[in-house]
């Protein structure tokens, strides 16, 4: 069993390169999701999160109505194979300093898996295997 393929979010949300800051935002903030796929027509390009809505358009001074979502978005999208571990998905946030990373099938995308999913993931695994817990 592919257990990245247990914790990848299939159901991802997108929105247009075009689209504004406040409208990705505002999407984020009506899912309660942490980040957006951005596509230009009907391909992925990029992924926007609330870190780079944070760092790169608020502290930069952009405007919410103005700025569009292609001036921050991350690109390429760091992605990994479906069939990889979840030790590999931890690994590749770790090096490449991300929270959400893009997974593939057999090199089309399929969705995201983000830190949260691989602290469940951890706390879950790590929890049952009773060598590695504390005996006090």
């Amino acid at each position: 069993m592919d257990l990245l393929n247990m914790l990848v979010n299939k159901n991802v949300e997108s929105i247009d390169h075009e689209a504004t800051l406040k409208a990705a935002a505002r999407k984020m903030r009506d899912r309660e999701i942490g980040s957006l796929i951005v596509t230009r027509s009907g391909k992925e390009v990029g992924i926007i999160s609330e870190t780079d809505l944070a760092r790169k358009a608020v502290a930069e001074g952009l405007s919410p109505d103005q700025g569009r979502v292609s001036s921050i978005m991350s690109s390429p999208i760091i992605t990994i194979e479906i069939t990889e571990t979840p030790e590999r998905a931890n690994d590749l946030m770790r090096e490449n300093r991300i929270r959400h990373l893009g997974v593939t099938e057999k090199g089309r995308f399929v969705g995201i898996v983000s830190v949260r999913d691989l602290l469940r993931y951890f706390k879950v695994y790590y929890d049952g295997i009773g060598s590695l817990k504390s005996t006090k």
